[in-house]
C-alpha cells in the first residue's frame, strides 16, 4: 500500500505545466473531432484572432510616427485597457473554460504550486492570449527608443503579460465560489454592464462640450495611469534607461506578490465547500400569463419562459443591457448638435427592440437536451408554432412595457413628449419583426447554450461562429424587414407608426408558421444541435 502511495506521489511530482498545455490542446481537439460545424466555428475564431493580432500590432506599432509624449500616453492607456480586460473577460467565460474553475481540478493529486503552474500554462494556451501578446509586443516597435529601449521593452511586455494572467487568475479563483451561485452571477452581470457603460462617460463628456482638446484629455488620463502597474510597464518601454529598469523591478515584484496571493486563494478555494450545492427554497406560482391564458401548451410554454427570464442571469443581462444601452444612446443623441426630430426617439427605441428580439434568435438553445421531451407531445408543425408563440408572448409581455418606458424617456430627453407614441408603436413593430426572424434562425441555425454558470455565454466552445451567424443574420434580416415601417417614421412620417404594430404581428406570424414547419421536419437535427453540451 505504501509502495502504491509512493508511486502516485512520484507521478504527481513529474507533472509539469506542459502536461496542462497538452491536456487543454487534447480537449480542444476532442471537442472538434467529427463535428464540421464546430471546426468551422473554431476556424472562424482563429481567423478573427489573427486579424485582431495583425491589426492591433500594426496600430500600436504606428505610434512610432507620433510624437514621443503622445506615443507614451497612448501606450499607458492601451496597457491599462489590457489589464482591465484580462481582469473582467475571464469572469465572463467562467463556466465555459474548465481551467478557470479550481473546483474542477480539486481531485487531482497535485500540490498547490503544481496546480497553479499548470493553470498558468493553460491560461496562455490559446489563440486569444497569443493575440493579446502580439498586440502588446507592438509597443516595443512603437514606443521604444534605442537598443536599451528594445531590450527593456521585451521584458516589460512579458511582465505585463504575466501580470495580466496572474491578476485574472487571482480574481477568478477568489470569486469562484461566489460565481457558482445565482446571486453572485447576478451581481457580476449588473456590475459588468455598468462597467461597460462607464466606458461611454468620456465620449458623453466630449460630446457635451466638456473638453475640446482630446490630446490634453489623453495626457491627463495617462498622467494618472502612469503610476499603475501597466503604466509602469509602458513608461519603462518609453524610458529605456535606469528608470525603466527600476520600474521593471517593481513590476516583477508585483507579479510575484500577486502570484503568491493567487496560490493562497487557490489553496483556500480547494478546501471551501461549494455554496451552489446548498438547498434553496422553491416557490410555487402559476405565473402572470397563466392567470389569463387557458390551460394548455401555450400557457405552459409562456410561463416557463417567464420563469427563465426571472431565474436565469443571462435573461436579466439581456433586459438590463437593452435598457442601459438604449438610455445611453438617447442621452448622447439629445446632447449632440444637429437637427432634432423623430429620430431622437424612434432610433433608440428601435435599437432596444432589436436587442430584445436578438434573444429569440436561438429560442431552443436554452432548453438543451431537455428539448427531446417535446417529442412526446409535438406531433405536428402546429404544435411547434404554438411553442414559438408561447416564447414570443413571454418576450412581448416583458419587452412591450419596457419599450414604452424607453420611448417616453427618449422623448423627454428630446424635449417632445408627443414623439413617445410613434416611438413606442414603431419599436413594438420592430420587436415583432425581430421575433419572426428569430423564429426562423432558431430552426435553421440552432446551437447549444452552455450550462447556467455564466450570464454572458452565448454558445458552447466551438460554436461561437454559429452563434455569430445566427445573431448577425437575425439582426440584418430583421433590420431589412423593419425598414418599410421604421424608415418613414425616422424621416418624419410619424403616421406610418400606426401600421408598425400590425406589420410586426404579420411578420411574426409568418416567421412562426415557416419556422414551425421547418422545425417539425428538422426535429432530429435541431435536438442534436442544441444538445452538444458545454
Amino acid at each position: 500500500m505504501a509502495g502504491r502511495d509512493l508511486g502516485v506521489t512520484e507521478r504527481a511530482a513529474r507533472v509539469g505545466p506542459l502536461l496542462f498545455v497538452r491536456l487543454k490542446l487534447k480537449l480542444v481537439a476532442g471537442n472538434l473531432r467529427g463535428n464540421g460545424v464546430r471546426v468551422a466555428g473554431f476556424v472562424f475564431t482563429v481567423l478573427a484572432a489573427l486579424v485582431v493580432a495583425g491589426l492591433g500590432f500594426l496600430g500600436v506599432s504606428a505610434l512610432r510616427f507620433a510624437p514621443a509624449e503622445i506615443a507614451a500616453d497612448v501606450g499607458i492607456v492601451v496597457f491599462t485597457v489590457f489589464l482591465v480586460s484580462w481582469a473582467i473577460v475571464p469572469l465572463l467565460a467562467f463556466g465555459l473554460d474548465d481551467t478557470l474553475d479550481p473546483s474542477r481540478l480539486a481531485l487531482l493529486p497535485l500540490r498547490t504550486g503544481q496546480l497553479a503552474a499548470g493553470m498558468f500554462a493553460a491560461s496562455i494556451t490559446g489563440v486569444w492570449p497569443i493575440s493579446a501578446l502580439i498586440v502588446m509586443s507592438g509597443a516595443v516597435v512603437g514606443i521604444a527608443t534605442g537598443l536599451g529601449g528594445v531590450l527593456v521593452g521585451i521584458v516589460a511586455v512579458l511582465l505585463q503579460f504575466a501580470l495580466c494572467i496572474v491578476t485574472s487568475r487571482l480574481i477568478t479563483t477568489s470569486l469562484s465560489g461566489v460565481m457558482r451561485t445565482r446571486r453572485g452571477r447576478d451581481v457580476l452581470a449588473v456590475s459588468v454592464v455598468l462597467f461597460a457603460l462607464a466606458g461611454q462617460i468620456p465620449n458623453l463628456l466630449l460630446n457635451g462640450g466638456f473638453s475640446t482638446d482630446p490630446g490634453r484629455t489623453l495626457h491627463a488620463m495617462a498622467s494618472v495611469l502612469r503610476w499603475t502597474p501597466p503604466g509602469l510597464a509602458a513608461h519603462a518601454i518609453a524610458d529605456g534607461g535606469l528608470v525603466g529598469l527600476a520600474e521593471l523591478v517593481v513590476l516583477a515584484v508585483l507579479v510575484l506578490v500577486i502570484g503568491r496571493l493567487w496560490i493562497a486563494a487557490l489553496s483556500r478555494a480547494l478546501v471551501t465547500p461549494d455554496a451552489s450545492t446548498q438547498g434553496a427554497s422553491v416557490r410555487n406560482s402559476r405565473g402572470l400569463l397563466a392567470r389569463f391564458l387557458p390551460d394548455g401548451q401555450l400557457a405552459a410554454v409562456a410561463t416557463k419562459e417567464l420563469k427563465y427570464a426571472r431565474r436565469d442571469p443571462r435573461g436579466r443581462v439581456i433586459w438590463f443591457t437593452s435598457l442601459a444601452v438604449t438610455g445611453v444612446m438617447a442621452f448622447s443623441l439629445s446632447r449632440g448638435e444637429g437637427a432634432g426630430g423623430p429620430g431622437l426617439v424612434v432610433g433608440p427605441a428601435c435599437l432596444g427592440a432589436v436587442m430584445i428580439a436578438l434573444q429569440s434568435a436561438n429560442s431552443f438553445g436554452i432548453d438543451g437536451r431537455s428539448l427531446w421531451m417535446n417529442a412526446v407531445t409535438y406531433g405536428t408543425g402546429r404544435e411547434w408554432r404554438i411553442d414559438l408563440t408561447g416564447r414570443h408572448l413571454a418576450v412581448a409581455t416583458i419587452g412591450a412595457p419596457l419599450l414604452a418606458v424607453l420611448a417616453v424617456a427618449a422623448s423627454l430627453l428630446a424635449g417632445d413628449l408627443a414623439l413617445a407614441v410613434p416611438g413606442a408603436l414603431t419599436a413594438w413593430g420592430v420587436l415583432g419583426v425581430g421575433l419572426g426572424i428569430g423564429a426562423v434562425t432558431s430552426v435553421l441555425v440552432p446551437y447549444s447554450v452552455p450550462e447556467r454558470l455564466n450570464a454572458f455565454t452565448g454558445a458552447v466552445p466551438g460554436q461561437g461562429g454559429i452563434a455569430f451567424v445566427a445573431s448577425f443574420g437575425a439582426m440584418i434580416g430583421g433590420g431589412l424587414l423593419a425598414l418599410p415601417v421604421a424608415l418613414p417614421v425616422l424621416l418624419g412620417a410619424t403616421w406610418v407608426s400606426v401600421l408598425a404594430v400590425p406589420y410586426g404581428v404579420l411578420i411574426s406570424w409568418a416567421g412562426r408558421r415557416l419556422a414551425g414547419n421547418i422545425g417539425f421536419r428538422r426535429y432530429p437535427e435541431l435536438v442534436g444541435a442544441v444538445s452538444q453540451g458545454g
